[in-house]
């Protein structure tokens, strides 16, 4: 990295106060795939932000060097042993598809990219997508920078061909006619835009699609089906990654007979999103335990903060608190997350039960931004969205307070501008 690449990026980061999102055109491309009468403004005011987020080109080749990293050891037999061991006997099954949109979250830090947490089916990549035709070109100051925006008609044809990957990894060369988008009661979902615009793709692609909750969905004569249709794949947005809930046993029994094609799947989460294989990949010996490179671990090591297990009864990390962020292990989002410099005494208490995780506490970077002619300051997380260890589409989330929740005037997903060195000779 040069100074200049950083000096840029930072520069740009804190002073540049452009609008660079037409967000009025954004919001009509969306409302066109929502149902009549349905306002994204009403309903979903900060889910954009007009407000470019810039990062250095090194930094985006350090992500994608840990995200391949991290797909390559996920296929080790002493990996997959030690990570299914923590996960319920489900996620045992290999249902041979690799699971659709892992998100991997990073703060940008001054020593670089920081991984906080894996997710499965991470929400947001239709939306981020259908911005790509919304951006306009950004200040002068910005011309050295290069925008990760592949075009809408090419990122929509490269979420098509993911989902018939999996589609063909799980049943060979017949066709993907059917999709059932599942969710508990997806209309009160707060992204149930996403998923109408997921469903107006796939059908523009000839595959019939329905949004349901999983009551909706039933096994006849060994199919599964929603409405009568037989549903070839299930796009799994349900936060039940092992399907435990009583309501969710008819996708249980789906995965467990192979009845239809489940993305993201119990065994992707197990290898990925389960927050306590964090202690694993931040761990030099257990990484060379599993027999990974020297060149991995050291490049984990340095982009995973040391994540730890906080036994029960353990009344060490009070004192220790403040350079910790706590996570409950089986948790989700930002449900139950702690700084440990805001713990109360009461609040630790349930902490030291022996049901959370300890990640040292990585401070996300900040961006600037003029906001009804205020200074404000927001926090910067950037998701990479992956399929099969390769980033398909990037973007950042700009908030404020402990955790992202697109509440905040000026805030929501933002597009990631890119400063390359080599552009900038």
């Amino acid at each position: 990295m040069t100074n200049r690449e950083q000096n840029i990026a930072d520069a740009l980061n804190r002073e540049c106060d452009c609008s660079v999102t037409d967000l009025p055109a954004l919001r009509k491309h969306i409302e066109g795939a929502m149902e009549p009468g349905q306002s994204i403004v009403e309903s979903h005011p900060h889910l954009f932000s007009a407000t470019p987020v810039f990062l250095q080109a090194i930094h985006v080749e350090q992500m994608r060097r840990v995200i391949e990293s991290i797909e390559a050891i996920s296929h080790l037999p002493t990996y997959q042993q030690a990570a299914l061991a923590q996960a319920p006997s489900i996620a045992r099954i290999d249902p041979r598809a690799a699971g659709v949109f892992m998100g991997f979250d990073f703060h940008i830090t001054p020593d670089g990219p920081k991984l906080i947490e894996i997710n499965t089916n991470a929400g947001g990549a239709f939306l981020n997508i259908a911005a790509q035709d919304s951006h306009r070109a950004c200040c002068e100051a910005a011309g050295g920078c290069s925008g990760l925006r592949p075009g809408l008609a090419e990122s929509e044809a490269e979420v098509i061909s993911m989902f018939r990957r999996e589609w063909n990894l799980a049943r060979g060369d017949s066709d993907l006619r059917s999709i059932a988008i599942v969710d508990e009661k997806p209309r009160g979902q707060y992204l149930y835009p996403e998923l109408q615009l997921a469903k107006r793709l796939f059908e523009s692609h000839g595959i019939r699609t329905h949004i349901v909750d999983p009551s909706e969905l039933e096994i006849t004569a060994g199919t599964l089906r929603c409405g009568g249709m037989q549903v070839d794949l299930v796009y799994n947005r349900l936060t039940d990654f092992y399907f435990d809930a009583a309501a969710n046993q008819i996708l249980r029994l789906a995965f467990e007979r192979d009845l239809a094609v489940i993305t993201p799947h119990p065994r992707a989460h197990a290898l990925f999103a389960n927050k306590q294989n964090l202690v694993l990949l931040s761990d030099a010996a257990e990484l060379s335990r599993f027999g990974v490179e020297r060149s991995a671990i050291e490049r984990l090591i340095q982009a995973i903060p040391p994540t730890r297990e906080v036994k029960c009864g353990d009344e060490g990390w009070w004192q220790n608190r403040k350079g910790w962020f706590f996570k409950p292990r089986h948790g989700f989002g930002s449900r139950g997350a702690y700084r440990g410099d805001k713990l109360t005494r009461r609040v630790f208490a349930e902490v030291a039960k022996g049901e959370y995780l300890a990640q040292e506490l990585t401070p996300a970077s900040e961006r600037h931004r003029t906001i009804g002619g205020n200074q404000a300051v927001f926090k910067v997380d950037v998701r990479c969205y992956v399929y099969a260890g390769k980033i398909q589409l990037m973007a950042a989330r700009l908030y404020q307070g402990q955790t992202t929740n697109f509440r905040t005037a000026g805030g929501g997903f933002a597009p990631i501008y890119i400063i390359d060195d080599a552009e900038l000779r």
